[in-house]
């Protein structure tokens, strides 16, 4: 440990992602003591198949918790745990607890035919009614009813069924727990009265006893059992709070709590978050309907399924034979000068299919428009503009419903790069700003552990206390013409290419 002055009283935030388990110790005033990660691997059985064994998570709890308190002031005590996580991936647990198989997660595309079959049981109006949202691969339920039609001896021992965050509360605590914000991404939960659906339960086939308790997302949930502490290195008992959802978490972590306010991640998925005073289904059910962390708040959503993932595929493809690739600055910076629309290059960045507005899974990436005088540069920059013209739909959809930001707080690994806040403000026509803590989800599940250890009363309570200013970028309205050309070349290829992205997945 450090040998400056110890800490008392931090607060742990852990956030169960796709490509790692991050950690953040936050002091009482908000101020980020140490951090850390452990990888997590991904495994692809097959193509649109993504699957992780949840044990590797709780691993990976273990392995970065140590580090960050290994970097931490000697002396540092966790006084609270948060907790936060990629949300839909279905955890299922037989009678003694144990993991039956491995976790099927949110961008896993198999679950076509079992989304239509929910659709024929329930009806677009009843997923309206029942759950504010429609019938997508990335969800929970039909990943349920993909295992009860092709892993029926699997399906028949489930007696848990659990998402990322809340099976490594199970291991922390012994409780099976969760909280409105993660519940409402399962297709299984009541986003109106904070209840899980009985109705789509039992048209499902799902036994309601699988499900865990739904507590608040700053709500004690369990203490830490002496196996789990000395596991982590913290203390027997330490209270462990409900968390939330990654994009929830991530919006407390940024303060966007409040209706009026708009986040814009753009990390392996990118998403679109505006908070709501009551929930407002989207007629045509392209936006999701989620429960905030903050208690009696609810949020829109939509969802880029390849985001920085896009832009990591892409430098993928530069590594040479000698495994040495360009950095994400380099490649930022490379693709600085190159004026907007990419030399009237074009990028979909449908590389695992695509959620918001298209829902659509058979959807594919596509440079549109090459030229032999493009460069890597403008690939770059194409690659970059066509991510955050498919953001820009959510916020589209989210205007027609009449809710507009006026400023928009953006978080991630791409709200590192000055180049893409500027794009998004850019593109959005609206100014965009970061926090200074920039800790996303983990920093969002810490501040929720503040509230649940009753430092705060409420989630806005503490962003009030422990947000400080980062940068803001005012949008160039010299560009908006140069944008809006670029974006209409963008919304034209999906219609046009739709039929044949179909029938390539035959």
């Amino acid at each position: 440990m450090s040998a400056e002055t110890g800490t008392q009283g931090v607060f742990l935030g852990l956030d169960v992602g796709t490509t790692a388990v991050k950690a953040v110790l936050v002091a009482a005033d908000g101020v980020v003591v140490a951090e850390a990660e452990a990888a997590l691997d991904l495994a692809v059985p097959r193509p649109g198949w993504t699957e992780q064994d949840p044990e590797a998570w709780w691993r990976g709890c273990i392995s970065a918790t140590q580090a960050a308190l290994a970097d931490a002031p000697a002396g540092t005590e966790v006084a609270a745990v948060g907790l936060s996580g990629q949300m839909h991936s279905a955890v299922v647990l037989d009678a003694a607890d144990e993991v039956i198989r491995p976790a099927i997660l949110w961008n896993d595309v198999r679950t076509s035919e079992q989304c239509r079959e929910i659709e024929r049981r329930v009806g677009t109006d009843g997923l309206r009614r029942m759950v504010g949202n429609p019938a997508l691969e990335g969800f929970t339920a039909p990943k349920l009813l993909w295992l009860a039609q092709h892993e029926p001896e699997s399906y028949e021992r489930v007696r848990t069924v659990l998402l990322a965050k809340d099976f490594v509360r199970l291991r922390m605590t012994g409780e099976k727990v969760t909280e409105p914000s993660d519940a409402a991404g399962t297709l299984l939960f009541d986003v109106a009265t904070s209840r899980w659906a009985e109705e789509i339960l039992s048209a499902l086939d799902v036994d309601p006893d699988w499900l865990p308790r739904v507590a608040g997302s700053s709500e004690v949930t369990g203490r830490l059992s002496p196996g789990a502490a000395e596991s982590l290195g913290l203390r027997t008992g330490t209270p462990v709070v409900g968390g939330g959802a990654d994009n929830a978490a991530a919006a407390v972590g940024a303060g966007v709590i409040e209706p009026g306010t708009m986040s814009v991640s753009v990390g392996t998925s990118g998403a679109v978050v505006a908070p709501i005073a009551s929930p407002q289904v989207d007629p045509e059910m392209r936006l999701h309907v989620f429960n905030h962390a903050a208690p009696d708040t609810w949020y829109l959503m939509g969802v880029v399924l390849s985001a920085g993932s896009a832009l990591a595929w892409w430098r993928k493809i530069l590594t040479s034979s000698d495994g040495s690739s360009p950095s994400y600055d380099e490649l930022v910076e490379d693709a600085s000068p190159v004026p907007v629309g990419s030399q009237g290059l074009t990028f979909l960045p449908y590389l695992t299919g695509e959620r918001t507005p298209h829902a659509d899974a058979n959807a594919r990436g596509v440079f549109s428009g090459l030229h032999a005088g493009h460069e890597r540069a403008d690939m770059v920059r194409a690659v970059m503009e066509g991510v955050t013209f498919a953001l820009r739909d959510s916020l589209e959809l989210m205007r027609s419903l009449g809710v507009t930001p006026s400023e928009i707080v953006m978080v991630g690994g791409g709200a590192q790069s000055r180049v893409w806040r500027q794009m998004v403000a850019d593109v959005f026509s609206t100014p965009v700003a970061t926090t200074a803590a920039g800790g996303g989800a983990p920093y969002g599940a810490a501040m929720l552990a503040a509230c649940g250890a009753g430092k705060y009363s409420s989630p806005a309570e503490a962003a009030a206390a422990w947000l400080r200013g980062g940068d803001r970028l005012e949008p160039d309205r010299l560009l908006e013409p140069q944008y809006e050309d670029a974006c209409a070349r963008y919304r034209a290829l999906y219609p046009r290419l739709k039929e044949q992205f179909a029938n390539a997945a035959q």
